[in-house]
């Protein structure tokens, strides 16, 4: 078997080195070019959804984006997108479309600014640059499970052929410093449990967290060695809550003392758990789902073994904030440049097939009631 030069660990004939990528390959991801799976893809490799309803309706409203399949021609706006990136805030996404626009070579049209597509909906923001989706997804599951089923039909509707989601974010580090890149090999839930319970229709269902690693390898290996900071692999542990849940002692209620805090800790520390966050979970187990390659990227805002609250000064938390999403970028633009796709049109101009199913889904999102 030969040997990863960057690895040292065996790998079968597919595997390009990142480190010392071949000019043979022409990805640094393994594309799904050979066998779909039929229950998630079309033989072109188009997203297929594991919902025969949405097929049946004559439209498909997509409220908490202010889109719909027959107000808006999504072909036309979303067709040619590879890259869905998400994360937290609106400011932050706002931000990062800014910065891979840059990164990615993209250049708008003379007049024109991006657009937040979804600006209508007053509850995500998202931005469209070339191949590359820029969405915030709220905080916690609940958000980012209802952005995530409402974005992996988007990618049906739109026939996106093998999108490549991401979350990036910002978490607690276990052992780790603040400002450590961590690269999410596996989420689990509080009780190290690594798949998602949803109660439906009074039945609990038990769905896979899983976390393309593959991926999560190939971003490490993107990893600068110049980089004034470490980029770590591990598991994550994500939670329903931002204290209690994470074993914070600063929340409006506290039944736990220090001593059980800090064996908890240890605890996590000791199964392989580097970070806390809180939309880890739902985002591996809906994009395995829905056979979507993704991976999670966040930076340590602190080490919890040393407190619980966020102290670094604001402009520090701002460059921590920077280092996912650079990772993120060296691996899209990379991507790019082997497919011969930098510098793209496409801004997130929106096509209207319907102008009265327009004007009805804008309506229908503004009212939030």
């Amino acid at each position: 078997m030969p040997i990863c030069t960057c690895k040292d660990r065996a790998l079968d004939e597919s595997h390009v080195c990142q480190m010392n990528p071949s000019d043979e390959h022409e990805d640094i991801e393994h594309e799904w070019n050979t066998e779909y799976d039929p229950a998630v893809r079309y033989t072109d490799g188009s997203v297929r959804l594991r919902n025969p309803n949405i097929e049946l309706m004559d439209q498909d409203i997509l409220y908490h984006l202010a889109l719909g399949s027959g107000s808006h021609d999504l072909v036309e706006m979303f067709g040619d997108v590879k890259f869905v990136c998400m994360g937290g805030t609106p400011k932050r996404m706002e931000d990062f479309a800014h910065f891979i626009m840059k990164e990615i070579g993209h250049k708008l049209p003379a007049g024109t600014t991006l657009l937040d597509i979804s600006q209508y909906s007053y509850r995500y923001s998202m931005y469209k640059v070339g191949p590359v989706l820029s969405i915030s997804h709220g905080m916690g599951m609940p958000s980012v499970g209802i952005l995530l089923h409402e974005m992996i039909k988007l990618m049906y509707h739109a026939k996106v052929k093998d999108p490549i989601f991401f979350r990036i974010g910002t978490c607690g580090g276990i052992g780790l410093e603040g400002g450590t890149v961590v690269i999410s090999e596996e989420a689990v839930d509080g009780m190290l449990k690594s798949y998602l319970e949803v109660p439906v229709l009074g039945k609990m269902v038990r769905r896979p967290a899983k976390l393309d690693r593959q991926l999560a390898r190939d971003l490490k290996a993107l990893a600068h060695r110049d980089d004034p900071y470490d980029t770590v692999i591990g598991k994550t542990m994500c939670t329903d809550d931002f204290y209690e849940g994470q074993g914070r002692m600063d929340g409006a209620f506290c039944e736990f003392t220090e001593n059980d805090k800090m064996d908890y800790l240890n605890k996590l520390h000791k199964a392989g758990v580097v970070n806390i966050e809180m939309e880890s979970l739902s985002f591996g187990a809906l994009t395995h789902l829905a056979g979507i390659k993704s991976a999670v990227v966040c930076v340590t805002l602190l080490d919890r073994f040393k407190g619980d609250q966020v102290l670094a000064p604001k402009e520090v938390l701002n460059e921590w904030q920077i280092r996912p999403q650079q990772l993120v970028a060296r691996y899209i633009t990379r991507y790019l440049q082997r497919k011969g796709r930098l510098s793209l049109d496409g801004h997130g101009s929106v096509y209207v097939k319907s102008p009265r199913r327009f004007k009805l889904v804008q309506q229908e999102s503004e009212n939030y009631d």
